[in-house]
């Protein structure tokens, strides 16, 4: 028995206005609109609509627009459309349940309960238009000690360092999740910006060898990863874990395999690239330790080494024991982080909020007297300046940005990505669609995005009286809590609004 399912979206045009131009037709990949020959007029079918907007965008009569469809089933405070409508695709399938990017559910958003604290007299504010302000910082292992030679010089003991114009990084976004185009926009716009772009676990393809500002990714199931991979990175990073998927590996449908991908992946083109839950070489911190100097040693240690957790309950100990393994930055992602595909289940129910994850690394970690052993860069939903300032705050050195990254890009978060249609041509493979991102576009939009944020990042600074970012760094005098519980407070380690010091 096949049951009917009512469409997510409708399709309303106004025929008034449409003049059979066919643009929608032809910019819609998932086969929305048509023409009917015999009425002369367009058709749509909305069971096929994933809302991407593109159609709307484009439409030079403003004759379209998307609508939520009003059809429900009997209500039923338990049992919504969506719970009802994914028994019945299981029920007709058997088959998992994939989605795309983050975690949409209406979870409590930590960011949105923290205020900024300002300074006003005793502690004047600094105008950065007229003032130094210092956005630029260095991730990696800190010397606790200054050491002198026999001249009285400063010996440079540090370990190897990247250097950072701004505290916001791209994310992880692997080439075969992500078309050529957006690989090519976010490395471009990384190298101007005087920041950094990951790789993701789908390898480097070579013509972005020339990008000096690359971070690569070892993952579970060490895709493209070899001599020349490790070589042409700034730093390296060991992906243990993705806040929008903890506890599972990578999935990239074989739909977007394409020859291309699969060279730079090293595997068989059109098959799925699932990547093991667990790296088969680590299941201990002393297993972590050899990776990290196996990597190290391969680099000559010139590279630093980044190892990615998902954020879960136990994260605090988890960084403890990997601030000892030998990495020198610890990335991690909270679980409203993006994903190009992962088990709706997955996605939807585990992990915990990235705030919390960061405000208890954090404290483990000065704590026990060993935080300048490493820098902590988070991500996970990072959707603003001020995200990044309360981050930051909260203990981060820097952040990793991806789902606000690809909105500058274009995606309208249709959360179909792990179709390969891609009507924005960034979560797709096939040429006709990628060719609609112009990298030359693409990457300058990333720059005004990222400097945008810089300039709001140093007006909250410049309130707040502090002018540079390790000032800011684990300082939460300078947050306040609004609508937060006593238990919350104490985990981010904040007052709550108009409490004295």
């Amino acid at each position: 028995m096949e049951m009917y399912i009512s469409p997510e979206y409708e399709v309303v045009r106004d025929h008034d206005r449409c003049i059979a131009c066919r643009v929608c037709e032809r910019q819609c990949a998932n086969g929305v609109h048509t023409f009917d020959a015999d009425s002369g007029r367009m058709v749509a079918d909305s069971a096929k609509c994933v809302n991407c907007h593109r159609c709307v965008c484009l439409c030079p009569t403003h004759a379209l627009k998307i609508v939520k469809s009003e059809d429900t089933y009997k209500h039923n405070a338990n049992w919504d459309n969506r719970t009802i409508n994914e028994i019945y695709k299981q029920a007709n399938s058997g088959g998992v349940l994939l989605s795309s990017m983050g975690n949409p559910n209406p979870y409590p958003i930590f960011w949105d309960k923290l205020l900024i604290n300002a300074s006003q007299v005793t502690n004047p504010s600094i105008d950065p238009l007229r003032e130094p302000m210092e956005t630029r910082l260095w991730l990696g292992k800190r010397s606790a000690k200054v050491e002198r030679d026999a001249r009285g010089k400063l010996k440079n003991t540090l370990a190897p360092q990247l250097r950072l114009e701004v505290p916001i990084l791209f994310s992880a976004m692997s080439y075969g999740s992500i078309s050529y185009n957006a690989h090519e926009s976010l490395a471009r716009a990384a190298e101007e910006l005087g920041t950094y772009y990951n790789t993701g676990e789908g390898g480097l393809h070579r013509d972005f060898y020339r990008f000096p500002n690359t971070i690569v990714q070892v993952a579970s199931g060490r895709f493209g990863v070899f001599k020349d991979y490790l070589e042409h990175a700034a730093a390296i990073e060991i992906k243990m874990g993705q806040g929008a998927k903890p506890g599972i590996g990578g999935h990239l449908p074989g739909a977007k395999i394409t020859e291309d991908v699969a060279e730079t992946r090293m595997i068989p083109q059109g098959s799925d690239a699932i990547s093991p839950a667990p790296h088969h070489d680590i299941y201990s911190i002393e297993d972590l330790r050899q990776l990290v100097c196996s990597l190290k040693e391969a680099t000559d240690y010139k590279k630093p080494v980044i190892v990615k957790v998902a954020a879960v309950h136990n994260a605090a100990a988890i960084a403890s024991g990997i601030a000892r393994s030998g990495a020198d930055i610890i990335a991690i992602d909270g679980f409203r982080g993006g994903t190009g595909a992962a088990p709706t289940r997955i996605r939807d129910n585990v992990g915990i909020p990235i705030e919390l994850a960061l405000a208890q690394v954090d404290q483990r970690l000065r704590e026990e007297g060993i935080r300048d052993e490493v820098s902590i860069i988070a991500g996970g939903s990072i959707r603003s300046s001020a995200d990044v300032v309360k981050a930051i705050a909260l203990g981060a050195d820097a952040c990793y940005i991806g789902t606000a990254a690809l909105l500058a890009l274009g995606c309208h978060l249709c959360r179909s990505c792990q179709s390969g249609l891609c009507n924005w041509g960034i979560a797709t493979q096939r040429p006709d669609l990628v060719k609609r991102l112009n990298p030359d576009i693409g990457y300058k939009r990333l720059v005004n995005l990222v400097t945008a944020w810089k300039h709001e990042i140093e007006e909250m600074m410049g309130g707040m009286g502090i002018n540079s970012i390790e000032a800011l760094r684990g300082n939460r005098l300078m947050l306040r809590g609004i609508g937060l519980n006593d238990r919350e407070l104490g985990l981010l380690g904040v007052r709550y609004a108009g409490e004295n010091m």
